[in-house]
């Protein structure tokens, strides 16, 4: 990991690349299962927070459903260089109306 150990990022080459610039670890991974095996190694490793781009957030949601209950890595996915898929707004709707108990950011007044 980077001298940032605490935040990572992984996702095809193309989508984070960038962030190694702002200090962020960045790990190139093109399948899930190496994605998932990049995901136990961080946590293994005491990453905190871990950005994932979404169609490999996709691919390893077995292995993002064991850390949902621990309090760290938090996994969040983000959208890929090729766009936005929803997963990342899905999770964070979901994320809100189990702490709040209603859904406050999509209903129409």
């Amino acid at each position: 990991m980077s001298d940032n150990g605490n935040i990572a990022i992984i996702g095809d080459r193309d989508s984070v690349l960038l962030f190694k610039a702002i200090g962020l670890a960045v790990y190139a991974e093109e399948t899930g299962a190496d994605a998932s095996r990049r995901i136990a190694l961080l946590a293994r490793g005491g990453c905190k927070v871990i950005f994932i781009t979404e169609p490999l957030f996709e691919k390893c949601a077995e292995t993002i459903e064991k850390y949902k209950t621990e309090a760290y890595p938090a996994i969040i996915p983000i959208p890929s260089g090729v766009g936005a898929g929803g997963i990342a707004m899905a999770n964070i709707k979901a994320n809100v109306e189990k702490a709040i108990g209603a859904d406050i950011l999509f209903t129409e007044e």
